[in-house]
C-alpha cells in the first residue's frame, strides 16, 4: 500500500475501534468521541478553552440528531483539523526558511 493508503486504512481503523466500545461498531457515541480525541489527538483536546467542547463538537457534526456519529459525519472534524495542521505546517516551513 502507498503511505497515503496506509493513511486512509488507519483512520478507518480508528474509527471503528473506538465505535465498537458500545457494540454497535458502526457510530460513535458522545462518550466514544471523547475516549477517542482523548487518546488519539491529546493536544487538541488539551488546547480548547472550553469544558463542553465535545459536547460542541458532537452537536456541530451529528447532521441527523440522532445523538451518533456515522463515519461520514465524523470525517469533517478529521479533515478540519488536518486542513488547520497544515497551516501550521506551511507556516513553521516558511520561518525555518529565514
Amino acid at each position: 500500500m502507498t503511505l497515503l493508503e496506509q493513511s486512509m486504512e488507519t483512520m478507518i481503523e480508528v474509527f471503528h475501534h473506538y465505535a465498537e466500545k458500545d457494540g454497535d461498531g458502526k457510530t460513535l457515541s458522545k462518550k466514544e468521541l471523547k475516549k477517542l480525541l482523548e487518546a488519539e489527538l491529546p493536544a487538541f483536546l488539551k488546547a480548547q478553552k472550553n469544558p463542553n467542547v465535545v459536547d460542541n463538537i458532537m452537536k456541530d457534526l451529528d447532521l441527523n440528531k440522532d445523538d451518533k456519529l456515522d463515519f461520514e459525519e465524523f470525517m469533517p472534524l478529521f479533515v478540519g483539523l488536518a486542513m488547520a495542521c497544515e497551516k501550521c505546517y506551511t507556516l513553521s516551513q516558511k520561518k525555518s526558511k529565514k
